[in-house]
C-alpha cells in the first residue's frame, strides 16, 4: 500500500512525494485486470440539421452546406424551392452539426444511446434546438442508429447594461436515450473454441499468474500465456453456458506481479508521485549552485575481543546536498529518491531544479526507474 508524505511548503514550492510500505499484497479481480477480446465498443457518427434555434444558427451565406442540407431535405419531404430562390434563403434558425455516439458491445435493436451534438459551422448556439432525424453510421460505413430529439445545452447567459456574458459551451449539447440502434453487431464469442483475454497493461508476469491462477480455478489446464499481454482459455464447461463460464472467469481473484517502478513528476507544481520505492545508484549531479552527491561509504563492523564473530565490512549508502559551503544536509542510510526530494525541497529547490537533476541522473543510469513528465 502507497502512504504520502506530508505536504511540505517552502518558498512557494509544494512537492508531493509518495512512500511506497511494503505490506500484504490484496488479489484483484480478472475482470478489472484484463478485458475479453472480441468484446468492445464501437464509435458511430452522423451529419444533420438542428432547427427551431432563436436566430443563433449557422450564417448560410458564409457556409453553404448548411443550405445546401436544408435544401436536400427539402427536397427529400417532396418540397421543391421555385428557380432562383436558393441564394436568397437567410436561415438563422437551423445549424448543421455533428452527432456522435458510442454503441455498446452486445447492444441490441430498439436499445437506446445518448448522444453528443456539435456544431460544425458559426453558429452562436445550438441551445434550445430539436435534432431532424439523423443516421449514425459505423467505421464501415452501414447505418447502427438514427437520432434525434431535443437538446440539452449545459450553460447559462446573462446580459446587463448593453453587455452580455456567457458560462459555459453553448455549441455543445446532449440528448438523453436520442438515438435508436438499428442495426447490430455480429458477435460468434459463445461459438469460439477459445477465447482470449487482453491484459490491460502487458506484463510477463501479470500474464503467467493469470493463467496459472485459471488453472488453479478451474482444476485442469485450460489457460496459456501466448505473450506479455493475451491469454488464451478453453472453455471446460460441459453443459455449454457460456455466459456462466464467463462470469466465473472474470470473479477469479490474482495477484498481479509486481510492476516496473516508475516516477512521475508535474514540471508545473513539482508534484512527485512514486509507484514504489525506487532506489538510486552512485551519481553525482552540479546544477547551478545545487549539487546532489550519492555515493556509499565503508562501515566495519568488528566484534569484541571475547566474541566467536568475525570482522565485516560493508557499505551505507549516503547522500549529499548542497547550496552552499555553509549549507549542506547528509541525510543517513538508505539511498532512497524520496530521501533526495525532500532534501531539494529542504533547500529550497524549485520545480525546474527537480526536473532538471532527476533528468541528468536518470540520464546518468542512477535512476533504474521510469521517469515520466507530465
Amino acid at each position: 500500500m502507497n502512504r504520502l508524505f506530508k505536504l511540505v511548503s517552502h518558498f512557494g514550492l509544494i512537492i508531493l512525494t509518495a512512500m511506497i510500505v511494503v505490506g500484504p499484497v490484496y488479489a484483484e479481480r480478472l475482470k478489472d485486470l484484463a478485458t475479453i477480446q472480441g468484446v468492445r465498443s464501437n464509435q458511430l457518427i452522423g451529419y444533420g440539421l438542428v432547427v427551431g434555434l432563436e436566430g443563433t444558427g449557422d450564417q448560410t451565406t458564409q457556409t453553404p452546406f448548411t443550405l445546401q442540407t436544408t435544401i436536400s431535405m427539402l427536397q427529400s419531404m417532396g418540397i421543391t424551392l421555385p428557380p432562383g430562390t436558393n441564394m436568397m434563403m437567410q436561415l438563422k434558425n437551423i445549424a448543421a452539426v455533428m452527432v456522435t455516439t458510442t454503441l455498446p458491445p452486445f447492444a441490441q435493436i430498439g436499445q437506446t444511446l445518448d448522444v453528443t451534438v456539435s456544431s460544425m459551422a458559426n453558429a452562436k448556439s445550438i441551445k434550445g434546438g430539436t435534432l431532424l432525424m439523423t443516421p449514425l453510421k459505423g467505421a464501415d460505413g452501414q447505418n447502427y442508429a438514427i437520432a434525434q430529439g431535443n437538446l440539452v445545452v449545459a450553460g447559462a447567459g446573462a446580459s446587463a447594461n448593453g453587455s452580455s456574458t456567457t458560462i459555459n459551451q453553448l455549441s455543445v449539447g446532449r440528448i438523453s436515450a436520442g438515438a435508436t440502434v438499428e442495426r447490430v453487431i455480429p458477435n460468434n464469442l459463445t461459438q469460439l473454441s477459445t477465447i482470449s483475454l487482453e491484459l490491460k497493461d502487458s506484463d510477463f508476469s501479470t500474464a503467467s499468474l493469470v493463467a496459472k491462477e485459471i488453472n488453479r480455478s478451474f482444476g485442469q489446464d485450460i489457460a496459456f500465456a501466448q505473450d506479455g499481454r493475451v491469454i488464451h482459455v478453453r472453455p471446460n464447461n460441459a453443459d455449454g453456458n457460456r455466459v456462466a463460464f464467463l462470469a466465473a472467469l472474470e470473479s477469479i481473484n490474482v495477484n498481479p506481479g509486481k510492476g516496473a517502478a516508475k516516477v512521475i513528476l508535474n514540471a508545473r507544481t513539482g508534484s512527485i508521485v512514486l509507484n514504489q520505492t525506487v532506489t538510486l545508484e552512485n551519481c553525482a549531479v552540479a546544477h547551478g549552485n545545487l549539487s546532489v552527491v550519492i555515493g556509499t561509504a565503508p562501515v566495519v563492523s568488528q566484534p569484541n575481543a571475547f566474541a566467536s564473530g568475525r570482522t565485516v565490512e560493508s557499505k551505507v549508502s549516503q547522500i549529499s546536498i548542497n547550496q552552499d559551503p555553509g549549507n549542506v544536509i547528509q541525510l543517513g542510510a538508505g539511498t532512497s529518491l524520496s530521501d533526495v526530494v525532500r532534501g531539494l525541497n529542504a533547500i529550497g529547490a524549485t520545480p525546474q531544479d527537480l526536473l532538471a537533476i532527476l533528468q541528468a541522473i536518470k540520464a546518468a543510469g542512477s535512476l533504474r526507474a521510469d521517469l515520466e513528465i507530465i
